[in-house]
């Protein structure tokens, strides 16, 4: 019993189907500039890659031209959620149209050490959302990564990276809400620790806004994605000597748990309990009442990341530093 193999078609045989040399296809469908080649001539090229289903190696452009068309993005176990997802989809697609492809890698227990998928598929550069250890990027170097880029680092971090100050978010957050107001703000945190590196920045942002305004510290509650919980968390927030009117909610999923609870609660948003989130996901304007929120422009985020890989890539100075105030605006519903 024998089974059919396909063999690869390759450069060769594209050759003899369009009855042209080897070296000519490769000028052809590289695009290679200052090659007197007849337009009768690529022609014949081109129909006979599409004839024969011809698609490049990827192995032999990296050889052709000393890198590989990766970019390799290293993420933290997060959840995805719709942010995240949306962000992703956005690098995927503007890295395509400078031809290179995004591949990401999510790093965790029982998961391929990050070191060795770089080793193996070689990248041209490398996206973290973590610094990386000297010892570490050398290594890349060494094996040809020509770009380290930390993305959002912390505003002393390393001069190699992109801030996106999640900062920026709790500080807008509170703003709307003193400014409609309100002298005593709650804080929903979420309760997965994976987490962290942006509920941080953003509770530290409404923290600071309520300093400036002169308003007590933000009263923090941890606050599942299930209504009891976020109903415990109201009922908290209600008896407390200066109860709370208003919410800054880690982001849209926390707030509309929050939103949850005070129905079960019998509460009134926003009369009664005024609520913020962040990321404005699908379902904020779906939400009853529609949700108040912080939107991310993620179309500017994945362009000047990319801006920032493929500059170095060419061997040129990245942008500038960036207004990242640019990235957020205020979308103002019904529920605070």
């Amino acid at each position: 019993m024998s089974a059919n193999i396909h063999k690869r078609v390759t450069s060769q045989d594209v050759a003899r189907e369009a009855g042209v040399a080897r070296s000519t296809v490769s000028y052809v469908l590289n695009r290679t500039p200052h090659q007197s080649i007849p337009d009768s001539t690529r022609k014949r090229v081109f129909e006979a890659a599409e004839r024969l289903e011809y698609t490049p190696s990827s192995a032999a452009r990296t050889l052709r031209r000393g890198r590989s068309d990766v970019v390799l993005c290293l993420l933290p176990p997060w959840p995805l959620g719709s942010a995240a997802g949306a962000l992703l989809a956005e690098l995927t697609t503007s890295f395509s149209e400078r031809g290179l492809s995004l591949v990401t890698h999510i790093e965790g227990d029982g998961i391929q050490d990050p070191g060795k998928v770089w080793q193996e598929i070689a990248p041209a550069a490398v996206l973290t959302y973590h610094p990386v250890p000297p010892n570490t990027e050398r290594a890349m170097r060494s094996a040809g990564v020509r770009s380290v880029v930390v993305l959002f680092s912390p505003e002393d971090g390393p001069t190699g990276g992109l801030i996106r100050p999640d900062e920026r978010i709790g500080r807008m957050q509170a703003q709307h809400l003193i400014a409609a107001g309100h002298g005593r703000i709650g804080y929903a945190y979420p309760d997965r620790r994976a987490l962290v590196d942006f509920a941080g920045p953003r509770l530290k942002g409404v923290e600071t806004m309520c300093s400036e305004a002169g308003l007590l510290p933000p009263e923090v509650c941890t606050v599942p994605l299930e209504a009891q919980s976020a109903a415990a968390a109201i009922k908290h927030w209600q008896y407390l000597p200066e109860p709370v009117t208003a919410v800054c909610a880690y982001n849209d999923e926390v707030a509309q748990a929050l939103i949850a609870g005070a129905r079960l609660s019998r509460v009134d948003v926003p009369r009664e309990l005024a609520i913020i989130g962040a990321d404005d996901i699908p379902t904020a304007a779906l939400t009853t009442p529609p949700l108040t929120t912080i939107r991310i422009d993620h179309v500017t985020e994945a362009r000047r990341i990319v801006e920032t890989v493929t500059a170095i890539l060419a061997g040129k100075k990245p942008p500038a530093a960036w207004d990242t105030a640019e990235l957020f605006t205020t979308i103002i519903r019904q529920s605070a």
